[in-house]
């Protein structure tokens, strides 16, 4: 067993369920109700860099649509990739529920984000809520932004969301711990919905962790199960992404520290850059 993958794994009271990116049956209903429940500060940050590029707007990793469909609903015309089918469906559905003028201004492609085709050319990309942070190699993070300098606009832009790495989440064994993130969030069918996170495993020398998002699915008759989502989660450093971006033909032209557009320093809890395509 792995450092970190201790007894919070055995739970005599409810039934678990392990899944990762590629088995997301479970995921698009919660991951919407625990998103919904949140504040969105992102959105409207990405929704004013797609009203003022002059041009369409390309989203990697579009999800659900918690981004996407404001955007469209904004104005702008967005095309949206994902990996997930079930997720491209759950987006497909919320769209339904707008205005054809929206349905209109929106294209959804099943796609892998290092390697892809839309068939267009983009004024900016988007990277919301940090899919670059589940690249764990130099040699997929080059062929994302390759794919993204290939699909942009001579002077598109792109938008990079990454988490700034706190050092104690790269040892500290606190971590380990389920951490409560957000709890009583009602269901369909009378069900309700708590969530926690933790780190199950550490690798300094490869710059990523284990991560555990764990879902507790409470039923009406005292049923309860335990939903674990479980992922490697890459973290980067300031200058690593500059030097990434300049090697595939992009010039950093601010970095902020958070969706407000303050400047970023030592304990901004985000590393947003904006790059040009040279």
């Amino acid at each position: 067993m792995k450092t970190g993958q201790t007894s919070e794994k055995r739970r005599s009271d409810t039934a678990n369920i392990y899944i990762g990116f590629e088995n997301q049956g479970y995921l698009p209903e919660l991951y919407d109700a625990i998103y919904e429940s949140r504040s969105h500060r992102d959105v409207a940050f990405f929704i004013d860099f797609s009203k003022r590029a002059e041009g369409k707007t390309l989203e990697l990793g579009c999800g659900t649509g918690r981004v996407l469909i404001p955007t469209a609903i904004a104005g702008c015309e967005i095309t949206g990739l994902d990996v997930s089918s079930r997720m491209l469906d759950k987006c497909r559905e919320k769209l339904s529920a707008q205005k054809q003028e929206v349905r209109d201004r929106v294209k959804l492609i099943k796609g892998n984000m290092c390697d892809f085709e839309t068939g267009g050319k983009y004024a900016l990309v988007t990277l919301p809520f940090r899919p670059f942070q589940h690249l764990l190699t130099i040699e997929a993070q080059k062929a994302c932004l390759i794919s993204i300098n290939r699909q942009l606009l001579d002077g598109g832009m792109v938008i990079l969301d990454l988490t700034h790495c706190y050092p104690p989440s790269m040892y500290d064994p606190k971590y380990w711990v389920e951490q409560e993130s957000q709890r009583d969030i009602k269901l369909s069918n009378g069900r309700m919905l708590r969530c926690t996170n933790r780190i199950a495993d550490f690798h300094r020398d490869e710059q990523y962790n284990d991560i555990e998002t764990i879902y507790y699915v409470s039923y009406p008759d005292g049923k309860v199960e335990r939903i674990v989502q479980a992922f490697p989660f890459r973290y980067y450093f300031r200058y690593e992404v500059e030097h990434l971006l300049e090697l595939c033909g992009f010039k950093v032209v601010d970095l902020f520290g958070d969706y407000d557009r303050s400047t970023f320093f030592n304990d901004s809890p985000e590393m947003i850059f904006i790059a040009k395509k040279k």
